[in-house]
Formats: structure tokens, C-alpha cells, sequence
């Protein structure tokens, strides 16, 4: 679905919620693993959106940072909440024990990505969960692109070491592969 024209009076919230919602949501509950609360905060940034006096030139960039900024907000308010993520988006297929080890796996990644910074936290949820280019990433994040490198190669880094020993699951050799090119 194409987004709406930033310059198209009156702002249709309704398409752009279409759009850029289910995206948002999942940056929400990658970056807190908690289901009911990235939906409340993707909710949040479109009710944001009605205030908006003057159209961005960007409507992705705009409404990324306003995610981003209720993410770092709701971390500063819940510190606690890194530590009951739930696994919601577990794949359900396979036996008990396979699921058991994905989900173990899932747990050990998330815990290490929580234990980056949030501006390495947003490098790597943007760039590996959606697939986003440098340039979008950096757009988003208000940063040259050599920076988003920067956070991308030291948030790599710390992530290799601290899961360098963890066992060779399906999860971890996807991370590692992206670990190793990175």
C-alpha cells in the first residue's frame, strides 16, 4: 500500500495507520516483547500523528522516531518489563522440545539485544527485523549513515561476544550468520 502524500490536505490518519502500523508493532514489541503493550504504544504514535500541525517530508522517518521515543519513555517508566518478555510470535509447529529450544534461544538473543543500548537496539531491530537499508535506518534515527554503521558494527561486536557460546540452534545460526557478515 503506498502512503499517503505528505502534502494532501486533510492527513487521512486512517491510511497511514493502514500502511505503517502492522510495521510499527512489530518494531514495539521487538524492541519490549510485550504484545499488549506494543499495541497500546502503536496506537499512541497515530494518536501523536493527529497533533502534527505541518506534514513531514517523511512519514516513515516521523513516525519511527515518535515509536522510538515512546519505546525509550516506556523503558525509563518499566525497566522491569526486559525481563517478562513474552514469546507471542513463537512458531507453534514442531515438537515440544524443538519449540522449547526456539524459544530458549529467542530468550538468550532478546536478553542480549536488551542489554545494548537503545540507539543499538534500534539499529538492529530496524536493520534485522525490518530489513531496513543504512540510509532508511539513518533517515529514522535523525544520524548520518556512518553512524548508524558505528552503532551497527559495536552493537554486533558486543552481541558476537556475548553469545559466542551459545549452542548452534536454527535462531542462533541466522544471528550468527548476520553477526559474521556484519
Amino acid at each position: 500500500m503506498k502512503p499517503p502524500v505528505a502534502s494532501s490536505p486533510p492527513l487521512d490518519v486512517a491510511a497511514l495507520y493502514d500502511c505503517y502500523a502492522p510495521a510499527l508493532y512489530r518494531y514495539i514489541y521487538y524492541r519490549l516483547g510485550a504484545r499488549a503493550v506494543a499495541e497500546d504504544l502503536t496506537a499512541e504514535v497515530f494518536v501523536r500523528v493527529l497533533g502534527v500541525k505541518r506534514a513531514p517530508d517523511d512519514w516513515r522517518a516521523y513516525l519511527y522516531r515518535i515509536a522510538h521515543n515512546l519505546v525509550v519513555d516506556y523503558l525509563r517508566r518499566n525497566p522491569a518489563i526486559l525481563e517478562h518478555m513474552d514469546e507471542g510470535l513463537l512458531d507453534e509447529r514442531g515438537d515440544p522440545a524443538t519449540r522449547a529450544e526456539a524459544q530458549d534461544e529467542r530468550r538468550r538473543v532478546r536478553r542480549a539485544i536488551a542489554r545494548l543500548t537503545p540507539e543499538q537496539q534500534q539499529v538492529i531491530v530496524l536493520k534485522f527485523v525490518e530489513e531496513m537499508s543504512n540510509a532508511q535506518v539513518a533517515r529514522i534515527m535523525n544520524k548520518p549513515e556512518g553512524a548508524v554503521k558505528a552503532l551497527q558494527h559495536r552493537a554486533l561486536t558486543n552481541l558476537r561476544e556475548w553469545l559466542k557460546d551459545a549452542p548452534e540452534t536454527r535462531v542462533w545460526t541466522r544471528w550468527h550468520e548476520a553477526l559474521s557478515t556484519g
